[in-house]
Order: structure tokens, then sequence, then C-alpha cells
């Protein structure tokens, strides 16, 4: 897997595709999705959609291998790389922000074919790639990814998040106990009662779920899917004509109002006009989040997170850790800020020397707010101005803040970035609110951060190459394997002979067909694809016949199977 895009500390959700593991199964269930949705959404979706299956590297017969997908998507300004189910919304949109689209390398098993609530090659690949080829969505998909990555969570809705992951990894895997599956299930309905209010993240996740995933575009009379979760469901995509799905005028605070459920169809749907209309609904979305705002109302939000975030203040100097408390003054402005555990210091996103998370690794403090007497914010402060304030490097200076707060110690080093003061360290300092104690002496050094406001406040770290430098940096030693099966071989011969390379095909399919129906009487897609292969070359009309019989009994046996079956036969007969 070309990996060469993926930032470092990106990779650690990454895994080899192995593509030679996928069986001949799994390639027919991909082959069964596609054939369903190229006749159901040939003219139901956009016209980016079709225009882009071949472009990014998406064929019917087979599989998609994302090493071909990476150099099909390169002109279009994208990458793809493998991961391994969900994996955290900061790190999902940062990949996107890179112009790289995470692809699951798992496909949903034959009883999931309709639908599976785990992220998979069909949703990934089918539904999310080819549309990319368009210019101006793949602009709206970029952008989402910088804006996406800096929402804001709750420690509530981080908590839900690791609970479905299990919930929906346990139902796909199909590995799991009853008893296993209700206990992740009752765990994801606990956590869920735990959230209350509707945080920045979940509003932009239903943003992204009304648009990426399920979006329609045009008109409320003739609207066209573009929605990668309506791309890639044989059920969904093709129910959008119906009466009982509402269709909805694009509207940036109905959608953020309006929840979803990722294990039922959608009652509604929202309609855009076109992806212009996305692009300046998120820009107006983006003004109201912390990284906009800053300030104590995002700082609260980054408490609430207990997640590793970034404060940004207004000298740029950029605090990355768990921000944990914070002092406000009499008119709720944050005149000091705390993170626990490892902590960076960055400027424009690069981290800083001597400021990552093995300098501060027990967290940091420090204060926010102009000194007394001074017209000009500290970061501001000429060196004539600093030398009159006292504040020289090698003598003991004392600062005290507007706030109260103050500092007193040896000046070491005063950090310059842009000609703007960003950091200040001392030794033998002390820091004090009144009588409370915010840093003492024998803690060691302390460096300052300097800045009158924190302007911007924002999830994940400032310079994630450095800040999760002690992360695992690469998983390609973990790769995507499956088991092969028996019946998997008699899917392969059916595969060798729509191919070409059986040697008396006829016979082939005959011997296949006896196994079948000894070994495997309720596998239906086999006897599809038996029946497509004999009546395309017009083979053995007698087996064909035996083949359709075979299913429409399955059909009326097994309602769960009917729809499957009923919609093969449609099309069987059909090349796409």
């Amino acid at each position: 897997m070309a990996t060469r895009k993926v930032p470092k500390h990106l990779r650690k959700y990454t895994i080899e595709q192995n593509y030679d593991s996928y069986t001949a199964i799994n390639h027919a269930v991909w082959r069964y999705v596609m054939r369903q949705n190229h006749h159901t959404l040939k003219d139901l979706a956009h016209e980016a959609y079709t225009e882009g299956l071949k472009a990014s590297g998406i064929y019917t017969e087979r599989i998609p291998d994302v090493s071909e997908m990476n150099q099909c998507l390169a002109p279009f300004g994208w990458g793809a790389a493998t991961i391994d189910g969900f994996i955290p919304g900061v790190a999902f949109f940062e990949f996107q922000a890179n112009g790289i689209l995470p692809v699951v390398a798992e496909i949903r098993k034959l009883e999931n074919i309709q639908y599976t609530p785990a992220p998979d090659m069909i949703h990934e690949a089918a539904g999310h790639a080819p549309i990319l080829c368009n210019e101006k969505y793949s602009e709206y998909v970029k952008l989402f990814g910088e804006i996406g990555k800096k929402a804001i969570a709750t420690k509530e809705e981080h908590d839900v998040f690791e609970a479905v992951r299990h919930y929906s990894n346990l139902l796909e895997k199909g590995e799991a106990t009853e008893a296993e599956i209700a206990e992740a299930k009752k765990q994801v309905d606990e956590k869920s009662k735990l959230i209350t209010g509707v945080s920045e993240a979940e509003k932009i996740g239903r943003l992204y779920w009304w648009t990426v995933e399920y979006g329609l575009i045009g008109t409320l009379e003739d609207p066209k899917i573009y929605g990668a979760g309506l791309l890639s469901s044989v059920s969904e995509g093709g129910n959008i004509l119906s009466p009982d799905v509402k269709k909805v005028p694009f509207d940036l605070e109905t959608i953020i109002q309006t929840g979803f459920d990722i294990t039922k169809p959608q009652p509604q749907l929202f309609v855009c006009t076109d992806f212009e209309q996305l692009i300046e609904g998120l820009k107006q979305f983006a003004e109201e989040m912390a990284f906009m705002k800053g300030g104590t109302e995002g700082l609260e939000k980054a408490i609430q997170s207990a997640n590793v975030a970034t404060a940004v203040y207004s000298s740029g100097l950029q605090v990355t850790g768990v921000i944990n408390d914070m002092i406000t003054d009499d008119s709720n402005e944050p005149i000091y800020i705390k993170t626990l555990g490892p902590t960076a210091l960055a400027f424009n996103n690069s981290q800083l020397d001597g400021h990552g998370t093995e300098t501060h690794q027990d967290g940091f403090g420090a204060p926010v707010g102009k000194l007394k007497g001074t017209a000009k914010p500290l970061e501001a402060l000429t060196d004539s101005e600093l030398i009159a304030l006292g504040i020289v490097v090698g003598q003991q200076s004392e600062l005290h803040f507007e706030s109260g707060v103050e500092v007193k110690g040896t000046v070491t080093e005063i950090t310059k970035q842009d000609g703007s003061i960003v950091l200040i360290s001392f030794k033998n300092c002390s820091v004090a609110l009144g009588e409370q104690v915010l840093f003492d002496a024998a803690w060691g050094m302390y460096d300052m951060a300097v800045g009158e406001k924190v302007t911007s406040v924002f999830a994940g770290a400032a310079d994630g190459e450095a800040y999760y430098s002690d992360d695992e940096e690469t998983s390609s030693e973990i790769t995507h394997n499956q088991e092969q099966t028996e019946l998997d071989a008699l899917y392969q011969t059916i595969r060798d002979v729509r191919a070409g390379t059986a040697e008396n095909p006829a016979t082939v399919i005959n011997q296949a067909a006896e196994e079948l129906q000894a070994q495997y009487p309720n596998d239906w897609l086999l006897r599809l694809e038996i029946a497509e292969v004999l009546h395309q070359n017009e083979w053995l009309p007698e087996l064909e016949k035996a083949m359709i019989a075979d299913l429409q009994s399955l059909s009326q046996n097994n309602s769960q199977l009917t729809s499957l079956i009923e919609n093969g036969l449609n099309i069987y007969k059909t090349t796409i």
C-alpha cells in the first residue's frame, strides 16, 4: 500500500490491504452490489459519480486495489489509504484534509450484503471515491476535513464512539455470541444516555451525514444522489424516489438540529442546489466553532472533551494537551489555563525546539492577559519596553498581570516568533493568584506562555507529527486477512469461467452446480452467478433453468432473501 502521503502520526490507523486475501465470495459480494448500483443508480446518481467510477480505479468485476486507486486519484489531488474499521473523527477528517480517502479494508459479509453499520470497502471505495473526481465537490470534502478535524467532542461522545465501534465490529465480524452482542449494545445505550446537549462535533457530524453520506443535489422534484451512503446501498439508493422519504431543501440550521440513526433507513434527505451551497454552508457553520471563537467558550468545550486539544494565544503560541482547568475573572474571561499530562508548545503548527511532551510531560499552566500599566499586550512589547519593565534575561523579574496573577523569577530566555514574544522562561519561579499557588519554584523551570487572549481552541494537536511522535508510526505489520473456505473455492471456479481461464468451462460449471446442490442448498449468490454465466454464454440451458428455479424457491421460503434474489434476477441477463 502506498502510504507516502499519510502523515506519520496517522499511519497507526492504516493497515496493509493484502489484496490476495480477498476471497471469491468477497469479490462476488462486491460485484453484486456494484451491478445493482449501476443498474439502479445510473439515472439517479449525479453525473460526477458515473463519470468518476473508472477514473477513480473502481471496477464492477473486482474489489479495488487501493494502490491502484492511489494512482488513479492522484490527478484529482487525492490518494487512498486502507484503515481498519472506525477511526476517531479527528483522525478521519485529518486524512481528508490531507487529500487522503480512508478506505476500510474489510468488505461486508454476504449476510450483510444490503447494509452494514460498520464502514467497509463498498461504502468507502464505491461510495466516496468516484465523486471526488468532481473539482467543486472535492473542494468541499477537503475543506470539511480541515474544519471537521478541529471540532471538539465531549468526553461522553468519545466514550460513545468507542462503544459504537466495538458494537459494530462485533456485528460485522460475526464471531461474537448473542450475549456479547447484547452487552455491547447495552454499553452503547447506557453511554448514549450520558450525553447532554449537542456539541460542535455532533453538529458537524450531522452536517457530514446529511451531505457527504446522504446528500441529494438538484431540485426537490428531480434530485440526484451524491452521498456515499446512498451510492453504496443496494436498498437506500433506489428508495430516494419513494414518497415515504421526505425531500427537504438544504438548510444549515435544520440539518445540524436533525439527528440520525445509522442502523435504520433515513426518513428524510436534504437537497442542495449545487456544491457551492455546501461550501458556503460549511463556512457559515465554522464561524460558530471554538477554533474561530476561542476564549472561555472554546476552553470550556476543550475541558468538557477531556481529550487532546490546542489553545492558541493571541501571540500565535499554540498549547497542545488535555486542557483540564481554567481560571476566569469577574467578566468570565480566562486569566489562567492548565493542561494535564503531556503538553507541547508550537507556533504556526510547528513544535518549538525543546518544548515537546518530554519537556512538559506533567502538564502546563500559564496566564492569559495584559500586564498592569501597559497599554500594549506583552507579546507586542519591544526590547526597550521589556528592559523598562525589568524583563531581562539573567535578571530577577516580577510580572504583575491585570488579572492579579503574579509571576516572579529569573528570566532565562525570551522566545520570539515572527516578531512577537510567545514564551518567557524562568528559573526559581513562583506564580500565584492571591493566596493560590499556581506554580512553585520547587517544580523546576517555568515556561510562561505569552498572549493577551486565547483566540482559538480546537481538537487535536497543532503539530501532530511531533506531538504523537511516541505513538506507533506505522501499523504495516497489521494486515487484512480472511480465511478461504470450500465454498470460496466453488465461487472461484465460476469466477475463473467468467474470466476465461477455466478449461472445459461447461464441465466445470456442471461439477460446481452439483456440489452446490449437495453441500450448500441455501446459497443464493453463487446460483445467481452460475445462471448469469450460463445465460451470457448460451451454455446448458436446462441447468440455467434449474438455478433459476432454486432461486425462486429460496426467495419464497426466506423473506430476507426475496428482494436480493428478485433484484439479481431482474438484471442477471444484463451485461454491465
